[in-house]
């Protein structure tokens, strides 16, 4: 969706986006004296009517603990001394059902990001059973790697008591979904909602037969929207569907859950389209979540923009896919493991310092009891120890606050987010959203700030391993022989353990004592990683990775901050801007991220030539990686932040997983196995084959005529005839754009280089036009042959290689950090036999 934002391609694309801007610019009613409120508080909903949930409806999920009273407490008594079993379990309940069905009013952000796609986006057309579409819940795992809600079932016919539309059917055989209790949690009566034909419903919505989508009731759908709306049209008739002005008689809302609950790695489905609860899992994140065909429903792969989400591998996604930084750099849904021991990492190395907005965040000691160690992550004024929770170490501000910033990057008080940036095509100055705003307006914030610490509670008591050894035939793939065994973990040990275990041997304090995560970074890495050379580094790691308790509440990660001139990585991910000081999220990281320096020159190569030059990375924050935490790490294939290195298997069984789990594992190991038919060059001269995503066919930047605005859409048909490289019979198509093309030439096209910017966008329009006589895909990549050097000019990130880097243990390791050669073949086989007990 970013690519959209690069509809740069063409200055009428501008004035088209331009003019749908205006085309919706009525005043919001909810905006008082230029401040919005949320729907909730503008009809004065307070948060406290906005209560969460204890109702424990999904008890069997995540290994029925909560079933357990005493377990609980046994697991949260730690945090919350002399906690009741009766408390515990309300705790449990109210944190997951925030996690799976509390939506925080989003369902607005949701509906508007329709329009702001241009139609492309549309939940109501992803969770139908419309016949004769290429999905339903009936394949819906395999085609989008969502999750059928059990005790739903495939609704073949409309649905007259909604609307007509084509949607899952609760099972008779199950209860009501208590959440859908309008009585006891009652919608936001807002517009039409709750008047005339139009239901109330609850704030939690209706259940969609999707975990993490809610349905709601639409304010917008009045008694005029009512007698327009054709749902036979609405499915089949391209010019009724794709208008700025339809007005759906519901919205869509998503929790969490969309992004995190999994089927159980351990307790798979037998149908992995038919699970149970106790099939699933709120902890390993949507792993096979394919967001290419969830939010561009129609995947229609001549549009660039299907093939830019084309570009996020199943179970990856760009986190800044709203608030455009234009930069692509999809990154996997993070797993929720260990929680209690990635704290303790927290508590060792993770002080930083917040200033200004930072403070403003929710800290864990404002709700923990007198005696709890959840009292020591903050001191007064301006001290927190964090773990890190972005993949570029950006989420640095305690973790409440994380949880937090999760909520607003899918829709919490979208009233006031939107007016910080353009959604999803950018081309307006971003400014940072204000926690102090959001507590002060938005009683859905309040609401969800209310819930967060029981989040937290649910999972130190939830988030646990998923072991191959409970997994059924999981023993199969666990017949090392112990020497073999052993040889792992000294391979471990010594090669990976410096990045990869929460254990560490004594000392290592020292390395990185108070004030290393700003500015003073470096040295105390690099001071580090010189120590984690030496053998008496290796020799006490091997000892405490041979202890029988090893891989006990290990969060099998350091959560240091890795240079990615060490890891070779793509480097788009560490780039991202959303963090830095004055951007959107700059209240949700602290000032030491800020403060980190610049990890130096990386290379990178042409797309086209292979050609490598030197790029300088920018101070500020960027330039930094996350280790991956590794338990689990047998299910959690393919690899990379990107999931860009392995085999991609549907199913979710465990023999799937190890098969990709072998095929990921082997390609980090042996980079000359790597697929791709690009020549990768490394730091230290190595080659290796790589990947850079490029369009698979003739593609277009598209924009139906039903959302052209006003004062544009006469003059279509003039485009159509006069300049057909702009414009055609359906609307705005700027194009073709020739196969082979790197998609991040264009996606990652740097708006505020704007006087170079606009010299390409002229260029570009000329090509445009030279490209309509080209009758061969050949003649068409000529016609936009002298783009390239241009687009890579103004490039964000000129960084293309996707399945590259991560070295360690290899001959392609860079030399100026370690030395040490490659493990050999049978070192590396048992390095393999040691990770699958993880």
């Amino acid at each position: 969706m970013r690519g959209l934002g690069c509809a740069q391609f063409s200055i009428f694309l501008l004035l088209a986006y331009v003019g749908f801007l205006s085309g919706c610019g009525e005043k919001d009613p909810c905006q008082i004296d230029g401040q919005f409120r949320d729907e909730a508080m503008c009809i004065g909903r307070e948060a406290e009517s906005l209560e969460g949930s204890a109702v424990d409806y999904f008890a069997d999920m995540d290994y029925g603990v909560s079933k357990d009273p005493a377990e609980l407490v046994r697991r949260l008594s730690p945090y919350v001394p002399g906690i009741t079993e009766e408390k515990a379990v309300e705790a449990f309940a109210v944190g997951r059902n925030n996690w799976i069905v509390w939506t925080a009013g989003n369902d607005r952000l949701w509906d508007e990001l329709s329009k702001a796609s241009f139609g492309n986006l549309d939940f109501l057309k992803t969770i139908s059973n419309y016949p004769g579409t290429r999905f339903s819940r009936d394949n819906r795992w395999q085609y989008f790697g969502l999750v059928n809600e059990p005790c739903y079932k495939k609704g073949a016919e409309p649905r007259q008591d909604r609307w007509g539309l084509y949607l899952d059917v609760r099972d008779e055989n199950c209860g009501p979904d208590p959440f859908e209790n309008e009585e006891k949690y009652p919608g936001v009566k807002i517009g039409a909602r709750g008047e005339g034909d139009l239901e109330l419903g609850s704030y939690y919505g209706y259940g969609t037969g999707i975990v993490g989508l809610r349905l709601f009731p639409n304010p917008d759908f009045d008694a005029e929207a009512q007698k327009k709306w054709d749902p036979v049209k609405y499915y089949t008739d391209k010019d009724y569907y794709l208008s700025k002005d339809l007005v759906k008689p519901y919205r869509v809302g998503m929790s969490c859950g969309f992004c995190h609950v999994g089927p159980n790695p351990s307790n798979p489905p037998v149908d992995p389209e038919n699970p149970t609860w106790a099939n699933l899992n709120s902890n390993p994140g949507a792993q096979y979540f394919w967001i290419d065909r969830i939010f561009m429903w129609a995947a229609d792969e001549s549009n660039y923009v299907y093939q830019l989400f084309h570009t996020s591998r199943p179970g990856a996604l760009d986190t800044s896919l709203v608030s455009s930084d234009y930069i692509n750099n999809p990154r996997t849904m993070n797993a929720v493991y260990n929680l209690g021991a990635r704290l303790e990492l927290a508590a060792r190395f993770g002080e930083e310092k917040l200033t200004g907005g930072e403070r403003d965040n929710k800290q864990l000691n404002e709700y923990a009891p007198a005696g709890s160690p959840l009292n020591n992550f903050y001191k007064e004024p301006d001290t927190v120890f964090t773990p890190r929770v972005l993949k570029d170490g950006a989420d640095s501000v305690g973790a409440i606050g994380a949880l937090n910033r999760v909520f607003i990057n899918i829709g919490l008080f979208s009233e006031e987010w939107l007016t910080h940036f353009r959604p999803l095509v950018g081309g307006k100055e971003i400014s940072p959203i204000e926690i102090k705003v959001g507590r002060e307006y938005s009683s859905y914030w309040q609401a969800t700030e209310a819930q967060t610490a029981d989040l937290a509670l649910f999972f130190l008591a939830s988030a646990r391993p998923d072991h191959l050894s409970a997994a059924p035939g999981g023993e199969q793939y666990l017949q090392a022989p112990p020497e073999q065994l052993e040889r792992g973990k000294e391979v471990f040990a010594e090669t990976c353990a410096r990045c990869h275990s929460s254990k560490l041997p004594e000392g290592v304090e020292s390395k990185f004592p108070a004030g290393c995560n700003g500015s003073n970074y470096l040295a105390c890495f690099s001071d580090y990683w010189e120590w984690s050379k030496s053998d008496a580094f290796k020799e006490e790691m091997t000892s405490i990775v041979k202890t029988e308790d090893f891989l006990d509440n290990n969060f099998l990660s350091t959560e240091f901050r890795i240079p990615v001139s060490l890891l070779e990585t793509n480097a788009c991910s560490p780039l991202a801007t959303n963090a830095i000081e004055d951007n959107i999220w700059d209240n949700f990281s602290s000032t030491s991220y800020k403060d980190l320096p610049s990890v130096g020159v990386i290379k990178v190569q042409h797309p086209i030539s292979g050609e490598q030059s030197t790029y300088e990375m920018p101070a500020g924050g960027r330039g930094y990686t996350r280790p991956a935490s590794l338990v689990s790490v047998w299910s959690t294939a393919p690899f990379l932040l990107n999931n860009s290195l392995g085999k991609f298997n549907w199913s979710g069984s465990v023999d799937d997983r190890v098969d990709s789990f072998r095929d990921s594992i082997e390609k980090l190991l042996w980079p000359e196995l790597r697929s791709g038919d690009f020549t990768v060059v490394t730091a230290s001269g190595k080659e290796h084959p790589g990947v850079i995503d490029r369009t698979e066919g003739r593609t277009f930047l598209r924009i139906s005529k039903g959302y052209l605005p006003e004062f544009l859409a006469p003059l279509q048909g003039f485009f159509a005839r006069w300049l057909p490289w702009i414009a055609d019979e359906d609307g705005i198509s700027i194009g073709p754009i020739p196969p082979g093309t790197p998609i991040n030439l264009i996606s990652n096209i740097d708006m505020d280089k704007k006087k170079d910017v606009l010299k390409v966008l002229l260029k570009a329009k000329h090509d445009l036009k030279a490209a309509q006589g080209a009758e061969s895909d050949q003649d068409l990549k000529e016609a936009f042959s002298g783009l390239v050097d241009p687009l890579v000019g103004v490039s964000k990130c000129p960084d293309y290689v996707v399945n590259k880097g991560h070295y360690f243990g290899t001959d392609y390791l860079n030399p100026m950090f370690d030395d040490s050669p490659g493990l050999s073949d049978a070192d590396k086989e048992a390095l393999i036999s040691f990770l699958l007990t993880f």
